[in-house]
């Protein structure tokens, strides 16, 4: 359980960084975000084409690590099972 939570703290932490960041550049950094990437400014090349594939690969790890956890959380309880028969 314990693992399982630390991964979705994770990964939530990951999702606010990317969408409090954003705002955050734009406001510290305005040159910065005004600059222009392929006729479209910074801070709409970021949000428009790098923020949902982040969001995506976020998920993907999550749920490829939770499927992950979940089976070693049932092979650990299928080894008690089977030591408790043992006894």
């Amino acid at each position: 359980m314990r693992r399982q939570l630390r991964l979705s703290i994770a990964c939530a932490a990951t999702f606010l960084v990317a969408l409090l960041g954003l705002p955050l550049l734009n406001y510290f950094f305005p040159e910065l975000m005004a600059a222009r990437v392929f006729g479209f400014t910074l801070t709409w090349s970021l949000l428009g084409v790098l923020f949902f594939p982040l969001v995506w690969l976020i998920s993907w790890f999550f749920i490829r690590r939770s499927i992950a956890l979940e089976e070693a959380e049932a092979a650990e309880v299928e080894r008690e099972k089977r030591k408790e028969n043992d006894e």
